[in-house]
């Protein structure tokens, strides 16, 4: 047997023998997370199954974020049933404005390096910006996992993209996985394993490594890594890194340094052109959150754009922290001022703008340039609306032009 990749040691390790691409394995499970849109179906299908008790209270996560506070009677209901789960059960529950469910499993060191953790959400390949494998499944896979504490899952192929170079000023790891997305296609990884290696990756920090392993669902991946090369965390960790005799599917190489910002045009992820490209495009709403880019680093980037200076009165901006740590640190250090002194307004944490739950659905017709990680017709709550993709420092430069505008024009 040749050498491995990381998700098969990853996978190995959790299983208890060698595995390689195309098996099918039954791994012991290190944690699981449900969201509002789907632990309620998971509860339900746990107690259909005779479940009673969930085979471990403290790896197990509940979230309140994807409509938060709730928006109607019918979802306060569902917000009831996991607060009572929760109690009886034992297991944490993050409540109404603590936070987007990834970047909290990230954050409050719920999910580790080298671990294999589920969650009922497709972007739950975040994770692999730390290093573990995340993956998303059903709400009655993840009731399976209450039970058992295990699954199967087939050892995907891998894909290894290597990332030269440095990122030229006002260009971030969201143009470059838009980038990629559009190399890619929106199926070019289908049940495939990711590993982004490279220069490029070293002086990177976690929440821009997070940006690119959270979109490589937008490619079809199972799961995405980003190697730990560099990567610092408050905590000791062991590294799982590929063998030099792994096989891989493909290789792909790439000099970031050659990347401008980059706009996801209406309507999918992988529509995405240079914005030199884009012309100016007059946009009526922007938004700056979800998992993909409402973390710290963020908001501060989107803040020194708008220091000082005032959004077109044209355009509606929008800002959600990623976290409720993350708002209390935008407080703390100036940034929150910053932005709502340029006209932002910020929203509780929570998912609603992205998902098109509440919070910000455009109007008909409406341009939106959103940081989120997807523009699919009626993503964000309206079919008749266009929404673009970008940075939130494309964004924030966009907010104060009316349309969709480069960074470096911003003075």
């Amino acid at each position: 047997m040749s050498g491995q990749t990381v998700i098969e040691k990853l996978i190995s390790n959790h299983t208890g023998k060698k595995v390689c691409r195309n098996e099918i394995a039954i791994v012991e499970v290190d944690g699981i997370m449900a969201s509002d849109t789907t632990a309620p179906l998971a509860i339900k299908a746990f107690e259909e199954m005779g479940g009673t008790r969930v085979w471990d209270r403290d790896k197990m996560f509940l979230v309140i974020d994807h409509a938060s506070p709730a928006p109607n009677e019918r979802i306060a209901n569902l917000h009831d049933m996991m607060r009572r789960f929760s109690r009886e059960q034992g297991v944490k529950l993050y409540d109404v404005g603590e936070g987007i469910c990834h970047q909290l499993m990230i954050e409050k060191h719920h999910v580790k390096p080298g671990q294999i953790f589920f969650g009922a959400d497709s972007h739950t390949c975040t994770y692999g910006a730390i290093g573990a494998f995340g993956t998303g499944v059903g709400s009655t896979d993840l009731a399976g996992i209450m039970l058992t504490g295990k699954t199967w899952v087939k050892v995907p192929d891998t894909l290894k993209i290597v990332l030269n170079n440095t990122l030229r000023p006002y260009v971030s790891t969201k143009d470059l996985i838009l980038f990629l997305a559009g190399q890619l296609g929106i199926e070019g990884a289908t049940y495939k394993s990711i590993e982004f290696t490279g220069d490029a990756l070293m002086p990177l920090s976690v929440d821009s490594r997070i940006t690119i392993s959270n979109m490589v669902i937008e490619m079809g991946a199972k799961a995405g890594f980003v190697d730990t090369a560099g990567l610092q965390l408050p905590y000791n960790f062991d590294s799982v890194k590929p063998d030099d005799d792994a096989e891989y599917e493909a290789v792909y190489e790439y000099d970031v340094s050659k990347l401008e910002p980059m706009i996801a045009l209406p309507h999918s992820p992988d529509n995405v052109k240079p914005i030199s490209e884009v012309g100016s495009v007059p946009i009526q709403q922007a938004f700056i959150g979800s998992c993909t880019n409402g973390k710290l680093e963020d908001l501060r980037q989107a803040a020194k754009i708008l220091k000082g200076k005032k959004i077109d009165p044209r355009v509606r901006l929008m800002v959600t922290p990623a976290s409720k740590e993350v708002y209390h640190q935008a407080l703390l250090d100036g940034t929150a001022e910053i932005l709502m002194a340029a006209g932002a307004t910020l929203l509780p944490s929570g998912c609603g703008p992205c998902v098109g739950t509440h919070l910000g659905i455009p109007g008909n017709g409406e341009n939106v340039l959103s940081s989120t990680n997807r523009n699919f017709q009626g993503r964000m709550g309206n079919r008749n609306a266009n929404v673009y993709l970008a940075s939130p420092v494309t964004v924030a430069a966009s907010a104060l032009t009316g349309q969709i505008t480069h960074p470096q024009n911003i003075r």
